[in-house]
C-alpha cells in the first residue's frame, strides 16, 4: 500500500470526526441499518433511512459516497444522508469495497449489487423503484456517473462486464467530481488511481464521456470556488447539455473566498450547505411525474 492511501485515511477520518463530532439523529427520521446487500461481511452493508410517518412506496435516493477511491465508509455519511431522509426522501447509504484492497471494478461491482438489492427488495423497505434518485461527491460522483452511464447504455454494459437490473434513475446530484476519467487517468499519473486500477486498464472501460447517451437523466452538478477540482464540474455540465439532458449547474461560494471548498455540502451545518442540499432535493422533486 502506498504511503499516500495511509495518509489519506487518516487525514480524512480526522476531518470528517471534527465535522460530525456535534451532529445528531435528526427527529422523524428513522433508520434501520446494516443490512448486506452482497457476499462481503463489511463493505457489502448499507443503512436505510427515511421519514417516520410515510405510507407505501416513497420517492428514495441512493447515496455514493467520496474518499478518492480508498476512503470512506457509510458510517461518515450517516448525518448527511439523514438530513436528506429529513427533506421526505428515503435514503439508502451504501458501504462499497475500497482500493487498493480492491481495485477497480470491485467499487462499481457494489454500486450495481446495490442497485440489484434494490430492484429485489425495495418494496420491502417502502422504496419507490419508479422515483429513484442518486447523489454522489468527489469519487463517488465519479463513481455515480459511470454508473449510471452503464446503466443506460448497454454497449458499455458490455466493456464493463456488468449487468444492471432493469431500473432507471429519474434524476443525479453530482458534487465535486471528476468526470472524464480517462483523461484524468492518463494525465494526473497520480499514486492514489495507480492504487485505484493496480494495473494497466483498458482506456475503453474508463472512457466513460464516450458513452454518455441522451439518457442521461437529469442531472444537477455541483462545485465550489473553493473546490480543487472545479475544473471537472464544466466539462461534465456542456457534455451532457450537447446530448440534450436537463441539467442544471451551480458554483458555489464567492470568487474572492476560498473558504467554501470541496464537498462542503456534508457539513450539514453550513448555510451554503443547506442551501445546497436543499436546491438538490428540489431539482428531485421537479423530476417526479
Amino acid at each position: 500500500m502506498h504511503a499516500k492511501v495511509k495518509m489519506i485515511r487518516n487525514m480524512f477520518a480526522k476531518s470528517d470526526k471534527k465535522r460530525d463530532r456535534d451532529f445528531t439523529i435528526p427527529e422523524g427520521v428513522k433508520r434501520i441499518d446494516d443490512i448486506r446487500y452482497g457476499k462481503d461481511a463489511k463493505w457489502n452493508l448499507l443503512d436505510v433511512y427515511m421519514p417516520e410517518k410515510i405510507e407505501g412506496v416513497h420517492k428514495t435516493i441512493i447515496s455514493v459516497h467520496g474518499g478518492a477511491w480508498v476512503y470512506g465508509e457509510k458510517e461518515t455519511y450517516q448525518y448527511y444522508c439523514m438530513d436528506l431522509a429529513r427533506r421526505g426522501f428515503i435514503v439508502v447509504n451504501m458501504n462499497y469495497r475500497l482500493a487498493p484492497e480492491n481495485p477497480f471494478p470491485a467499487a462499481l461491482e457494489d454500486i450495481n449489487k446495490t442497485f440489484w438489492w434494490v430492484n429485489t427488495h425495495g418494496e420491502e423497505y417502502q422504496i419507490d423503484k419508479k422515483n429513484l434518485f442518486v447523489v454522489g461527491d468527489s469519487a463517488g460522483a465519479q463513481l455515480a456517473s459511470q454508473y449510471i452511464t452503464l446503466l443506460e447504455n448497454p454497449e458499455y454494459q458490455k466493456v464493463l462486464k456488468l449487468k444492471p437490473p432493469a431500473l432507471n434513475v429519474k434524476g443525479v446530484a453530482l458534487n465535486c467530481g471528476v468526470y472524464d476519467m480517462k483523461s484524468y487517468y492518463v494525465n494526473e499519473k497520480d499514486d492514489i488511481l495507480k492504487e485505484y486500477f493496480k494495473k494497466d486498464v483498458s482506456e475503453d472501460k474508463i472512457d466513460v464521456m464516450k458513452y454518455m447517451n441522451e439518457k442521461f437523466p437529469p442531472a444537477y452538478i455541483m462545485t465550489a470556488h473553493g473546490d480543487f477540482l472545479k475544473e471537472h464540474a464544466d466539462p461534465l455540465y456542456e457534455k451532457l447539455r450537447s446530448l440534450g439532458v436537463n441539467c442544471t449547474y451551480r458554483m458555489y461560494g464567492e470568487e474572492e473566498n476560498q473558504e467554501i471548498g470541496h464537498v462542503f455540502h456534508l457539513n450539514i451545518a453550513l448555510k451554503e450547505a443547506k442551501e445546497c442540499n436543499d436546491e438538490e432535493c428540489r431539482f428531485f422533486d421537479q423530476q417526479i411525474q
